[in-house]
C-alpha cells in the first residue's frame, strides 16, 4: 500500500510539475507592463493617429481617485489588501456552490481574487479546467511577492476589458461617459465596478435595469464596506444611469498614406505585437515624432484633389459608385459601402426616390436631402444625357451640399497619382499624396507606384553632361537622330515631342523646351554609362545604359525622384528621404533618431553668449555642388521661358521640369524653391492614354501651382545660393556666346541673360583682327587681358 501511495504521490509531483512548467518566474512578472498604443505626432506636436488593437490609455495608481478604487474592491474583492492573493473561504464557498450544482448544467462559479484576476487576464486563457485554476492560484501567489498590493491593482485596473472595446478604466470612462477618471462622481465609479465579469450583460442601453441593479448593489456594498456614508449611498442609488452613444470616434484621414508607410516602416524597426517585443508598435506604448507638415499636407491633398477632379470632370459622367437596397436598414448598408469620397465635404449618399426633375437623397446617419436637377449637370460618358436621367432608386453617389441646403452630384475620379513634398536641406518629408482616398485603395502612389518619369528625367542626363566638361553654353544639334541598336532590333530613330527640328541650339535651350532629339545626343556625346551611374548615385534607379533612358523610359517612385531633385538643390549633397525624425518608448527614452550626428554641446544648462553649437560630421557629395547650381540655374530657366511657364508669375525664384510620357500615360512635374521640394505625377493605375493635350505643362505644373500658392504665400523670396567656384557670366541666350553689353534678364524673350560656369569653361572671347578675313581666340580673361594690354 505504501508503494502504491508513493507511485500516486508521484505522479501527482510530475502532473504539477508539467503544468506549472512553463509558467513565468517571479522576475518576468515584476517587469510586466501592459500593452498600451503607439501615438503618431506631427511635427509641430499635433497628436495624428494611435496604432492599437485595443482602446486603452495608462492611469498611474496614484491618479486613481481612490472612490473608484473603493469601487473596485467591493465589488471584486473587499479582504484584497488583506490577503496573499487567494481568497481560501472564499474558496471553500465556491466550492460548496459547485457540488450542490452538479448535474444542473450551470457554470461553476469562482472565487478569484482580483490578483488571481491579473494573473488569468495577463498570462492565462479563459479556460475553465483545473490545470488553469492552478496555475491560476500559483501565479496569483507569485505576483503577491514580486508587487505590492498598489501594483498589482494598477495593472488590474489599466489591463481589464469594460466593453466598448475600451481596456482600462481611464478608457472606458471615456467610452460611457466622456469623462476622464478623475471627473467621475461615485455613482458612475460604481457603475464602472460592475463591468469586468461581463460587460455585455450590463450594457447601459439594452439592459438598463439589469446594470442599474447592479451598480446600485455595488453602492451599497461600498457603504457596508465604510467607503460610503448612508446619505452618500442614497444620493448616488437615486442618480440616474445615463451612458453617451457607443460611437466610433472620427478619425482624421489627413495624411492616411503617409502614416501607413510609417506604420510600416516602424514594424519592420520594432515588431507588430507584444511577442515581438517590449517596443513593439501595436503594444509597446511608443511616442513617434514624424516629420508630416499638417499646414503643408493638407494644401498637397486639397490640390492633388482638385487636380484629379479637372482632369476627370471633362470626361462625363461614368455612373454610380455602388447600389443597395433601400428597404429597411438602408443607412446602414450605405455605410457599409465605406464609400471613399475623398474631400471631407463629399458625402456618400443614396437615391431614396425620384420625382421629376430631382431625386431624394438618403445619408449614412439616416438624413435625407434633395438632388435638383441643376446639381447634376453631368452627362453620361459615350451617350450624352443628363446624369440624373440614369440614377436609379439605391444608386449609391458622392454629393456635395450647396448653399441652399439642396446636393450636387460629384464623382470619384478613374484617375489617380501622388505627390512627394521635400524639405532638400534634410530629407524629411514633409507631405505625401498616395492617391485619391485610402479608402478606396491602400496602395501607395508615391511610394509604390513605379512610373516612367519621362522628361523629368532629363535633368540627370544634362547634370552628367555638366560634370564631364560640358556647359550650359555647349552647342547641340536638334535634328533627326537614329541608332543602330542590334540585327534583332534594328534601327531606333528618336522624334521631339511636338514634332520638328530647331538645329544648332545650347543645353540651356535644349532643357527649357525639353527637346528629346537634343537629350540623346547629349547623353550619348556624355556616355550612357555614365548617366545612369548618375541615376543610382542620385537614388532615382538601376537602369540599363540605353539611351531610351535618357528620355524617361526606365521606372521609378515619385519620392524616388523628388529626393534626387531635393539632392541638386541641396548643392549636390547626398540624402534619403525620412518620414520619422524620432522614437520613444513608454517612458520617454529616444530609442531611434534620424538624425544622428553628434553635437558637442547641444545638450548644456546654460548658454553664455558662445557660438551656437553645430552637430559635427560633413554631408557626403552625390554631385559636384557647381554642376548641382548649374542644373538647378538651368531648370530656372524651365520656369522663366520654358514648359512650366505657368509658373513665372508667382513672381519668386523656382526651379523644376515636367515631364509627359509616350502615349501619353502619365504626366509630372517636380519642382520647387531653395527651401521646398515637391513632385507630383498623374496618371491611370493601368496606364492608359490621357488624352492629346495631356502635358506635364498643362495638367501637373496647375496642381503645383495652387499648392505652391498656399504653402509659399508668406515664404521670404529667397535665391537659390551660388556654391564657390561658379562663375556668372553674360551671354546670348541663343547662341550662348558671351557678351559684354546688355542687361541680363529673367524675361521670357531675354536676349541676354547670366549663365552659371565653372572656371576656365565659360565661352572664349572673340575680338576681331587687323586681317579681317582672320579669327583669333582667346581662351580666358587672363589670356585676353595679357594680349590686350590691361583692362578693358
Amino acid at each position: 500500500m505504501g508503494v502504491a501511495f508513493g507511485s500516486l504521490a508521484l505522479l501527482g509531483a510530475i502532473g504539477v510539475f508539467l503544468v506549472l512548467r512553463n509558467l513565468p518566474d517571479t522576475g518576468d512578472l515584476a517587469s510586466y507592463t501592459p500593452p498600451l498604443p503607439s501615438t503618431v505626432r506631427a511635427a509641430d506636436g499635433t497628436v495624428l493617429t494611435s496604432y492599437s488593437r485595443e482602446r486603452r490609455i495608462f492611469l498611474p495608481y496614484k491618479d486613481m481617485p481612490p472612490q473608484l478604487i473603493h469601487a473596485y474592491l467591493s465589488a471584486e474583492d473587499k479582504t484584497f489588501f488583506t490577503h496573499s492573493g487567494l481568497d481560501y473561504l472564499g474558496i471553500a464557498q465556491a466550492v460548496l456552490t459547485n457540488v450542490k450544482s452538479l448535474g444542473s448544467g450551470k457554470r461553476p462559479v469562482g472565487a478569484s481574487t482580483i490578483t488571481q484576476q491579473v494573473a488569468k487576464n495577463l498570462l492565462l486563457n479563459n479556460e475553465v479546467t483545473f490545470a488553469r485554476k492552478i496555475k491560476e492560484a500559483v501565479l496569483a501567489r507569485r505576483l503577491e511577492q514580486a508587487l505590492t498590493k498598489q501594483q498589482i491593482l494598477e495593472l488590474y485596473l489599466n489591463q481589464i476589458f469594460l466593453g466598448r472595446n475600451s481596456y482600462g478604466v481611464e478608457a472606458a470612462a471615456q467610452a460611457y461617459f466622456g469623462k476622464t477618471v478623475s471627473q467621475l462622481d461615485t455613482a458612475q465609479m460604481a457603475y464602472l465596478a460592475i463591468l469586468p465579469k461581463a460587460p455585455s450583460n450590463y450594457n447601459p442601453v439594452g439592459n438598463h435595469d439589469k446594470a442599474l441593479a447592479r451598480r446600485n448593489w455595488v453602492l451599497g456594498q461600498m457603504a457596508a464596506n465604510g467607503y460610503l456614508t448612508t446619505a452618500q449611498r442614497d444620493a448616488a442609488i437615486a442618480e440616474p444611469l445615463v451612458a453617451i452613444r457607443n460611437v466610433v470616434p472620427v478619425k482624421s484621414r489627413l495624411g492616411d498614406y503617409f502614416l501607413e508607410d510609417v506604420r510600416r516602416e516602424l514594424i519592420a524597426k520594432f515588431g507588430e505585437t507584444e511577442a515581438d517585443g517590449p517596443n513593439s508598435v501595436y503594444g509597446g506604448g511608443l511616442w513617434i515624432r514624424t516629420s508630416i507638415d499638417p499646414f503643408i499636407q493638407k494644401a498637397a491633398e486639397k490640390a492633388m484633389r482638385d487636380g484629379l477632379v479637372r482632369y476627370d470632370r471633362a470626361r462625363g459622367w461614368r455612373g454610380a459608385a455602388a447600389h443597395i437596397e433601400t428597404g429597411e436598414g438602408w443607412a446602414g448598408r450605405l455605410r457599409a459601402v465605406n464609400l471613399p469620397t475623398g474631400y471631407d465635404e463629399w458625402r456618400a449618399a443614396v437615391v431614396l426616390a425620384k420625382d421629376g426633375g430631382s431625386a431624394r437623397l438618403g445619408f449614412t446617419d439616416g438624413s435625407e436631402g434633395t438632388l435638383p436637377s441643376w446639381g447634376a449637370p453631368q452627362v453620361l460618358a459615350g451617350v450624352g444625357t443628363p446624369a440624373l436621367q440614369h440614377l436609379k432608386v439605391g444608386d449609391v453617389v458622392p454629393v456635395s451640399k450647396a448653399a441652399d441646403g439642396t446636393y450636387a452630384l460629384r464623382q470619384i475620379p478613374a484617375v489617380s497619382g501622388g505627390m512627394v513634398v521635400q524639405d532638400p536641406h534634410t530629407g524629411r518629408v514633409l507631405a505625401m499624396v498616395g492617391g485619391w482616398d485610402a479608402r478606396q485603395s491602400s496602395f501607395n502612389r508615391a511610394t509604390q507606384a513605379q512610373r516612367q518619369p519621362g522628361s523629368t528625367f532629363k535633368p540627370i542626363v544634362y547634370v552628367t553632361a555638366l560634370e564631364n566638361g560640358f556647359t550650359p553654353a555647349s552647342i547641340f544639334v536638334d535634328a533627326p537622330y537614329c541608332v543602330f541598336q542590334s540585327r534583332s532590333l534594328g534601327k531606333k530613330c528618336f522624334r521631339n515631342f511636338g514634332g520638328g527640328y530647331a538645329g544648332a541650339q545650347t543645353m540651356r535651350w535644349g532643357l527649357e523646351q525639353s527637346r528629346n532629339l537634343m537629350t540623346v545626343r547629349i547623353a550619348y556625346s556624355t556616355g550612357m554609362d555614365k548617366v545612369v551611374a548618375t541615376a543610382k548615385a542620385l537614388g532615382v534607379g538601376s537602369y540599363q545604359p540605353v539611351l531610351a533612358i535618357a528620355l524617361g523610359a526606365g521606372e521609378t517612385t515619385v519620392l524616388n525622384l523628388t529626393n534626387a531633385y531635393a539632392q541638386l538643390f541641396n548643392a549636390g549633397r547626398a540624402g534619403t528621404p525620412s518620414l520619422i525624425d524620432m522614437v520613444q518608448d513608454r517612458n520617454g527614452k529616444v530609442i531611434w533618431r534620424r538624425d544622428t550626428r553628434k553635437c558637442t554641446d547641444c545638450n548644456r544648462a546654460d548658454w553664455a553668449g558662445e557660438s551656437m553649437p553645430r552637430p559635427g560630421g560633413k554631408p557626403k557629395q552625390a554631385i559636384d555642388a557647381r554642376s548641382a547650381y548649374q542644373i538647378v540655374h538651368l531648370m530656372e530657366g524651365v520656369v522663366q521661358r520654358g514648359t512650366a511657364m505657368n509658373l513665372a508669375s508667382m513672381d519668386r525664384p523656382l526651379a523644376g521640369k515636367t515631364g509627359t510620357t509616350s502615349g501619353p500615360t502619365n504626366v509630372w512635374f517636380i519642382g520647387g524653391t531653395p527651401d521646398l521640394v515637391a513632385g507630383l505625377y498623374l496618371g491611370y493605375d493601368k496606364p492608359r492614354n490621357l488624352g492629346g493635350y495631356a502635358q506635364g505643362g498643362t495638367i501637373a505644373v496647375p496642381i503645383w501651382r495652387q499648392f505652391g500658392e498656399v504653402v509659399l504665400k508668406d515664404a521670404p523670396k529667397m535665391p537659390f545660393v551660388v556654391p564657390p567656384g561658379i562663375r556668372m557670366v553674360k551671354i546670348d541666350r541663343r547662341s550662348g556666346k558671351r557678351v559684354f553689353g546688355g542687361t541680363p534678364s529673367t524675361e521670357r524673350h531675354a536676349a541676354v541673360i547670366w549663365e552659371a560656369f565653372k572656371p576656365e569653361s565659360e565661352p572664349r572671347r572673340t575680338v576681331a583682327p587687323p586681317n579681317p578675313n582672320a579669327r583669333r581666340t582667346v581662351r580666358s580673361d587672363a589670356d585676353f587681358l595679357r594680349n590686350e594690354g590691361g583692362i578693358y
